[in-house]
């Protein structure tokens, strides 16, 4: 990845940056979530830039180690009641206009695929609509939170469809990395999330805007039945 501008990475610093510290504002500014988050970051950059990811051979596990530790996170999460009292406290105009960062996490994607990291299925030029997320975020928070005059049951739609969306990319960009369950884009890989900052991509960010859709479904869900 030496050939890539800096410009890329730093863009991309910068939103998980902002990423955290906005999903830190919706915790109301828990020092737990920081900790754990700072934690995890610091082990991801620790494994990618000593190249562990890199240099896995062809069909290597070593990669579940960016995707299972937040996935089983969440899942406890909704399994227990502890989970439940964070998530209920997470405070849901935040975590709506959260997804604003998907924004800038379009515009790497497609710097790098221009500098042929990524396929062109993974942008917004391709199979990639998440974008659509970010920019109709800052609309569904004024409507929603501003003006107040968003119904419950269009909120619960525009989560789902957008939780939709970002999972539909996921699978796509999984599908699309150099390994053992590559489906597509052999001629431009998914090679970027083996590097860093790069792989706080599926380590952080898809982990967070999945987390916000769900914890704001279930606060959704649970004022419908009261």
């Amino acid at each position: 990845m030496e050939s890539l501008p800096n410009y890329v990475s730093i863009t991309f610093g910068v939103t998980v940056l902002l990423a955290v510290m906005l999903f830190y504002r919706a915790t109301g500014r828990s020092n737990r979530f920081l900790a754990v988050i700072v934690v995890w970051i610091v082990a991801q950059a620790i494994l990618s830039l000593s190249g562990f990811y890199t240099a896995a051979p062809a069909g290597s596990p070593r990669f579940g180690l960016v995707i299972l530790p937040p996935l089983l996170t969440v899942i406890t999460l909704f399994a227990t009641k502890a989970g439940h009292r964070f998530l209920d406290r997470l405070d849901r105009p935040t975590l709506t206009i959260f997804h604003s960062i998907r924004i800038l996490v379009e515009l790497v994607l497609f710097w790098l695929f221009l500098h042929r990291a990524v396929p062109q299925l993974m942008t917004f030029e391709g199979r990639n609509f998440d974008i659509l997320s970010g920019l109709t975020a800052p609309i569904v928070y004024y409507f929603a939170f501003v003006r107040k005059s968003m119904s419950r049951t269009a909120l619960i739609g525009w989560n789902v469809i957008c939780l939709g969306l970002v999972i539909f990319i996921a699978v796509n960009g999984l599908l699309s990395a150099p390994t053992p369950l590559q489906q597509f884009a052999f001629e431009q890989p998914n090679i970027a999330l083996q590097y860093f900052p790069f792989v706080l991509l599926p380590a952080v960010l898809v982990p967070l805007v999945i987390l916000a859709h769900l914890a704001s479904l279930r606060q959704l869900q649970a004022n419908q039945r009261h």
